[in-house]
């Protein structure tokens, strides 16, 4: 269930180029988190913006706090990062729909790519199995080495070939020959349609989280629509991914929109 808090800001940093982590006490939240949700969060200045619509990296259900990992892309997240320990923000949480995870998969595959990395940080300490992830990033690597304690295999690519293997997470992946009984992704829609048709053409199930643009973030004002079509409907409908996602079954989306 959803609450909404006054959240008090712990550790603060830069952990990248133009990326920031941020832990957040958030008591009453912590307990109903589950992978792939995401929190809004607004600060409390008197700003007339609306709140960020920011992922869940991480949850540490013992300090009953999260952690928000974030690119500063805009006025609000720029201000978010002048913030210091001790402040307090406004935060609404746990939104939307989190990763299905497969208990009785052997192995499963995570990929990522760019600010879609952190939901799946979360995602790889709680599912069980085997696990093979895949980073893409364009330059330098961030989170690397917060996914090894939790990966049996990690591999990263970056487009500018400063780290690890040169191209694009798919690249990589057919380079390395990736393989398992489900696939869980994050990151940009471009590719998210290239790992969802690999996924298809391999016969693994792969459950994907978009990134879109919104505002509400509860459903109510139908900026972050998409078209989803159901193995047994005869067409495609609309569905809210703020609310209704934002992991969908990579199947069901109808990626020509």
């Amino acid at each position: 269930m959803k609450r909404m808090i006054r959240a008090s800001i712990g550790r603060h940093e830069k952990i990248g180029e133009n990326c920031w982590s941020m832990w957040l006490k958030a008591p009453g939240i912590t307990e109903d988190v589950i992978p792939g949700q995401f929190a809004h969060i607004k600060l409390n200045q008197g700003e007339k913006l609306l709140p960020r619509p920011l992922s869940i990296c991480e949850i540490d259900r013992n300090q009953k706090a999260l952690r928000i990992v974030y690119a500063v892309v805009g006025s609000g997240t720029k201000d978010l990062s002048r913030m210091k320990s001790g402040e307090e923000v406004t935060l609404l949480s746990p939104l939307g729909n989190g990763y299905d995870i497969k208990a009785t998969a052997h192995k499963s595959i995570i990929v990522g790519g760019g600010m879609g990395i952190p939901p799946l940080l979360e995602l790889s300490k709680q599912i069980p199995g085997e696990k093979e992830i895949y980073l893409g990033y364009a330059s330098t690597p961030f989170l690397q080495k917060d996914f090894e304690k939790h990966s049996d295999e990690l591999r990263i690519a970056t487009d500018d070939g400063s780290y690890g293997y040169t191209g694009t997470v798919l690249d990589a992946m057919n380079y390395y020959h990736a393989d398992g009984d489900v696939l869980y992704s994050c990151g940009p829609r471009p590719m998210l349609q290239k790992i969802s048709e690999w996924a298809k053409q391999k016969g693994i199930p792969a459950q994907i989280s978009l990134e879109e643009r919104m505002a509400c973030g509860i459903g109510a004002c139908l900026v972050c629509t998409c078209k989803i079509k159901k193995e047994k409907e005869e067409d495609w409908q609309y569905q809210r991914v703020c609310s209704d996602g934002p992991v969908f079954n990579s199947q069901e989306v109808v990626w020509d929109a």
